[in-house]
């Protein structure tokens, strides 16, 4: 006998978007970590908005909302809220019920500012780290560092001199217009993007060319390859230097001596001495190509800075996925605060991935 199709609409049901989640899906320890972390920061939620007034959107549903885009690649947060009006996956992350309306993009541009003011990035990133740390799987005693240039959401034809509001010469009309260089040397100090003037002209290798671009960077801990700092910096020659050095000084150390690997570009007389200024012992890549390195026998000959070298590379997969999966490789915002912000909840999100695997792991075995 043949089906028809029963189209009456059900007035109430029993069913929540629980009810069609796995139970042995990933998403629901990652809910509950998130969850953990989030109740850590209500009384900074409290203190954001007043007492009195029109209810507004949970930051808490924000930030996980900020999540899922990192979880499940969301290129945009429009493309986010409509996605959340019929995937049950995503209503059951963020608490709601099928029927509850979903609130609108715009929601995120309006208390974005409000999150930059209380620096709720920040600690929401510290939060699930300390979930880690309870869960005693961050090292307290060897770490990594590197930096990587995320593109800026500006094209190279809006770099104009700085004196001047023009630059190039313009051939054609409408919104996308030619622009000819040639015979312009640009460089940050004469010129500025018109579209982010915090961006700056960068490259990562000689041969390659220049780019409007930050500078991201990672302190990682050697022993899951969890995110234990992470900057977001203007793109100069010694950003990578300066801030491994600022994010080491926030480092939450015991009084034992700790090592820092790090590649080639910062074997620098300077900041190895840096290092062993702060009791840290310098497990930083030689660079002896035509010049003498600032690390010497008394680092290399031992065992542990060769188990370093090799472990050290692991934070590429940290750059690897933020990339690829959160989709860093261009990045979204205007402006350091608010690239800052993506990049500290991305790197809450990738921590979280992280501790579900590593504590999924002993049960699969």
């Amino acid at each position: 006998m043949r089906g028809d199709r029963d189209e009456q609409l059900w007035a109430l049901t029993p069913l929540t978007p629980e009810s069609f989640v796995p139970e042995d899906h990933p998403i629901r320890a990652l809910r509950r970590l998130a969850d953990a972390a989030l109740a850590k920061l209500s009384p900074t939620f409290r203190s954001m908005y007043a007492p009195l007034g029109r209810p507004s959107v949970a930051p808490e549903r924000l930030l996980k909302a900020m999540l899922l885009m990192a979880f499940y690649s969301i290129r945009s947060e429009r493309q986010l809220c409509e996605r959340l009006r019929y995937d049950l996956l995503f209503k059951y992350f963020l608490g709601l019920q099928i029927a509850e309306e979903v609130f609108d993009h715009s929601t995120f541009s309006k208390n974005r500012q409000r999150l930059l003011n209380h620096d709720v990035s920040r600690r929401f990133f510290l939060a699930v780290r300390e979930e880690a740390e309870q869960r005693q799987l961050l090292s307290a005693e060897h770490f990594t560092v590197d930096g990587t240039l995320l593109d800026a959401w500006a094209s190279m034809k809006s770099m104009r001199r700085r004196d001047e509001d023009g630059g190039g010469r313009s051939e054609g009309g409408g919104r996308n217009q030619s622009v000819d260089f040639r015979g312009q040397r640009r460089r940050n100090e004469t010129h500025v993007s018109r579209t982010d003037p915090e961006a700056r002209l960068a490259k990562k290798a000689r041969g390659e060319g220049a780019r409007l671009a930050y500078a991201g960077h990672v302190l990682m801990e050697n022993r899951n390859g969890l995110v234990v700092d992470i900057e977001l910096t203007q793109a100069t020659g010694r950003a990578e230097r300066e801030a491994a050095l600022r994010m080491l000084d926030r480092l939450k150390r015991r009084r034992r001596r700790i090592t820092l690997g790090a590649d080639k570009g910062y074997d620098s007389r300077e900041f190895v001495q840096e290092l062993r200024r702060r009791q840290v012992t310098p497990h930083v890549a030689q660079n002896e190509s035509g010049r003498r390195s600032a690390v010497d026998g008394r680092t290399t000959s031992w065992g542990s800075y060769q188990r370093s070298q090799k472990v050290r590379k692991r934070v590429e997969e940290i750059f690897g996925w933020v990339k690829t999966v959160a989709g860093g490789s261009k990045l979204r915002f205007i402006g350091l605060a608010r690239n800052r912000l993506w990049a500290e909840v991305t790197a809450a999100a990738y921590n979280l991935v992280r501790v579900v695997r590593l504590e999924a792991a002993p049960q699969a075995a």
